[in-house]
């Protein structure tokens, strides 16, 4: 009899020990959000917010990333460059981040021995070939309207805008688009939600799609 139970109860204890499948995480050594946490459609990801040292991130690779144009105008391609949340700007935390006193995001911000690593190897992802002087390495989501800070899924080589003069540097009107939603957001007439995926989707339209006049 006790053998039998035993033949009946390994096969059981054998099953136990077998880790479920399907919910294993990574990460990279920049902190950036991993495969195993993918935002529902439509909604965008969440990066991994600031980071005391910041890291290179790896960039998707060279030629797989296509420019789309409204009026002219660059936009990144979504498949490439979806935009990436900061998780410490919440509806509930502007007051503190992003719309307090005294500036927010130089504090957040990677530094240029980063960004410049980044952004040779996002004009390959890109098949950009001017002149990288005049290219901005941007955050899809900006800073002040709580993008993450280094994840890849943020950041994209903006090319310069039609009528652009060669060799001054970038001057995008995006820009302006981006300060013009953070004022509105700090002044409560529309929301950092809603903020986030007017420029995420086309920050050419942005202003328009949330009604807001200039």
């Amino acid at each position: 009899m006790a053998s039998l139970v035993r033949r009946l109860l390994l096969p059981l204890a054998a099953l136990l020990l077998v880790a479920p499948t399907g919910c294993s995480t990574t990460s990279t050594s920049g902190g950036t959000a991993d495969a195993g946490t993918k935002p529902a459609a439509g909604q965008i990801p969440t990066g991994a917010g600031p980071q005391h040292h910041y890291t290179a991130q790896s960039q998707p690779a060279a030629g797989t990333c296509h420019y789309r144009h409204t009026g002219g105008q660059p936009l990144p391609d979504p498949a490439c460059t979806p935009g990436a949340l900061n998780p410490d700007v919440t509806p509930a935390t502007i007051t503190t981040t992003i719309c307090r006193k005294g500036g927010y995001t130089g504090g957040i911000r990677p530094p240029a021995n980063i960004t410049d690593k980044e952004k040779h190897l996002n004009a390959a992802s890109y098949g950009y070939t001017d002149s990288l002087h005049d290219a901005e390495y941007d955050h899809l989501i900006s800073l002040q309207l709580g993008g993450d800070p280094n994840d890849p899924r943020n950041l994209w080589i903006e090319p310069p805008s039609p009528g652009h003069k060669p060799g001054t540097g970038p001057n995008n009107p995006k820009d302006g688009v981006e300060t013009q939603l953070h004022t509105t957001i700090c002044k409560g007439t529309i929301t950092l939600t809603a903020a986030q995926h007017a420029i995420a989707t086309n920050w050419t339209t942005a202003e328009s799609t949330l009604g807001i006049a200039r």
